[in-house]
């Protein structure tokens, strides 16, 4: 009696496991497209002279980030992902958009900005 049991076990394990994976991969794609949509929007909304808390409070931790000092001024980026252009599972620089603050208040966003501030 447990024999034949066993064998049906094993004959469906692999369908449930393939369904499981299936569904995973699935919802991890859902949730990035998700995440990429509300950020775009998000940094659609926001204000130049904004804090820079009440952009954090707004889109949450950033993806990214950096700091340094520019002719006395202090210069923080963060990166927010908002396209995908690898599927490796992995956020980088050219899937988000940089959001450029001076001395805590936004400044502008996009690679062109950043690229200004860079110089």
């Amino acid at each position: 009696m447990k024999t034949p049991i066993r064998l049906c076990l094993i004959a469906l394990l692999p369908l449930v496991a393939t369904g499981c994976i299936y569904v995973d991969g699935e919802h991890v794609d859902s949730a990035w497209r998700k995440e990429q949509r509300n950020n775009r929007e998000a940094i659609s909304r926001l204000e130049i002279g904004s804090p820079r808390s009440a952009v954090l409070a707004e889109l949450g931790s950033p993806d990214d980030s950096e700091a340094f000092n520019r002719d006395g001024e202090e210069i923080r980026v963060l990166f927010y992902r908002t396209q995908r252009r690898h599927s490796d599972g992995e956020t980088t620089r050219d899937e988000t958009t940089p959001l450029v603050f001076e001395n805590g208040l936004l400044v502008g966003w996009g690679d062109s900005v950043y690229a200004d501030m860079r110089r």
